[in-house]
C-alpha cells in the first residue's frame, strides 16, 4: 500500500476516534457524523492545536450542523443542472464533471455534504460514459471541471482514462481538476502523478486553503512538485466563521500561497449549503477585508471576493466601492444572463 493511501486509510470516521486529550462530548459530535459523515487523516489531523481552533472548525463535526435556519439542501441547484447524472451544465461553455465520491478530508461547510462520502452520491463507468456522451454531442461546452469529491484520490491510471477520453472529445479545449488534496493529504502528489498531468495540458488545478496553519513544508512539496510540472495553481478560498473571518489571517494566507506558487484566485462567500449556517458570515465582512488587501498588498495576492448565488444562478463578484447593504439585508444582484436574483444576507 501506498503512502498517501495508508494514510487515508488510517483517517478517522468517528467522533469516539479522536485522541482522549480532547475533552468534547463525542456523543452529540457521533449523532453528527451519522448525517454528514467524518473523516480526519492523520495527516490533517496532525494540524489541530486544540479543539475550537481554525483547523478543527474545518474538520471535526459540530452540534450547529443540525440547527439550521434558511440553507437548503442543494444551494446552487445542482441536481436540477445535472443533464446526465454527475454532469452539471450551469454556464454556456462550462461543465462540472463530478468524478469520485470521497474526500481526503470532509469539510464541514461542503456544498455537497448532503452527498460527498454517502451512497446519494454513486459514481459508476455507465454514469462516466453518460457523461463523455454528453459533452460529445454538447461542443458549446469547451471548458470541463473534474470535481467530487475529490478527482486526486482517484488512482493515477483511472484518473489518466478519464483525461485521456476528455482530450478525444474535439471541442473540450480546456481541463481543469478542483483538488483539496494538496492542503489535506499532500503526500498524494507523487511525481509520478504530476508526471502523469503534465500530459494532458492545458491543464489547471484549483486547489483549497483556508488558513496560513494549512500552508506546511509536505503542502508547499506538494503544490511545488505540479507547478514544476507546468500547471497553473489557483486557490479558491472559502470565508468562515472562527476561521479566517479576520483581515490578518486572509493577507498572511494570500502571501503564503504566493510563496508556495499558488495564485490566489477567489475568496468565496460560503454557499447556503444545508448544516453550514454557523460558518456564514456578513457580505460586508467580506467587502472589508478585501478592502484590507488592495493597496496593502501585491496585486498578485488579492483574489476577486465571489458569491455563488443560490438557485443555480451563477457567481457574481463584489468590490469593497460597490454599494453595500446592512445586516441581515436581503441583497440583490443581477447575474450573468442578466436576472436579478436575491441574497438573504446572515444576521
Amino acid at each position: 500500500m501506498s503512502s498517501w493511501r495508508k494514510i487515508l486509510a488510517d483517517s478517522i470516521t468517528d467522533p469516539a476516534d479522536l485522541p482522549k486529550s480532547f475533552r468534547i462530548d463525542r456523543d452529540r459530535l457521533a449523532e453528527v457524523a451519522s448525517t454528514y459523515p467524518m473523516r480526519i487523516n492523520p495527516y490533517y489531523l496532525n494540524l489541530i492545536k486544540q479543539p475550537g481552533d481554525p483547523i478543527w472548525r474545518q474538520a471535526v463535526p459540530d452540534p450547529l450542523e443540525r440547527t439550521n435556519r434558511v440553507c437548503p439542501e442543494d444551494p446552487l441547484a445542482e441536481e436540477a443542472l445535472s443533464r446526465v447524472p454527475n454532469l452539471v451544465h450551469k454556464y454556456p461553455d462550462r461543465a462540472l464533471f463530478l468524478v469520485h465520491s470521497s474526500c481526503a478530508m470532509y469539510c464541514r461547510f461542503c456544498t455537497r455534504k448532503r452527498k460527498v462520502g454517502t451512497e446519494r452520491l454513486r459514481i459508476s463507468h455507465e454514469s462516466m460514459q453518460a457523461a463523455f456522451a454528453y459533452l460529445e454531442r454538447t461542443p458549446a461546452v469547451r471548458d470541463v471541471l473534474l470535481s467530487g469529491g475529490d478527482p486526486l484520490l482517484l488512482d493515477d491510471d483511472r484518473l489518466e482514462w478519464i483525461l485521456t477520453e476528455l482530450r478525444k472529445i474535439p471541442s473540450v479545449e480546456i481541463i481543469r481538476i478542483g483538488s483539496r488534496v494538496p492542503c489535506t493529504l499532500p503526500m498524494r502528489v507523487t511525481g509520478r502523478l504530476a508526471k502523469m498531468l503534465k500530459k494532458f495540458h492545458p491543464l489547471f488545478l484549483n486547489t483549497h486553503f483556508n488558513h496560513p496553519d494549512e500552508l506546511t513544508p509536505e503542502a508547499a512539496a506538494a503544490c511545488n512538485r505540479l507547478a514544476d510540472a507546468g500547471i497553473p495553481l489557483g486557490c479558491q478560498t472559502v470565508l468562515l466563521k472562527g476561521v479566517n473571518n479576520d483581515p490578518a489571517v486572509i493577507k498572511k494566507l494570500m502571501n503564503g500561497l504566493l510563496h508556495i506558487r499558488v495564485k490566489p484566485y477567489y475568496i468565496f462567500q460560503g454557499d447556503m449549503s444545508r448544516g453550514t449556517d454557523h460558518f456564514r458570515t456578513p457580505i460586508n465582512e467580506g467587502l472589508e477585508i478585501m478592502d484590507t488587501l488592495i493597496g496593502r498588498t501585491s496585486g498578485l495576492a488579492i483574489p476577486r471576493f465571489a458569491i455563488d448565488l443560490p438557485g443555480g444562478n451563477g457567481k457574481v463578484t463584489m468590490l469593497p466601492d460597490n454599494a453595500r447593504g446592512g445586516e441581515g439585508a436581503t441583497w440583490t444582484f443581477r447575474n450573468y444572463l442578466g436576472q436579478t436574483c436575491s441574497y438573504l444576507d446572515p444576521a
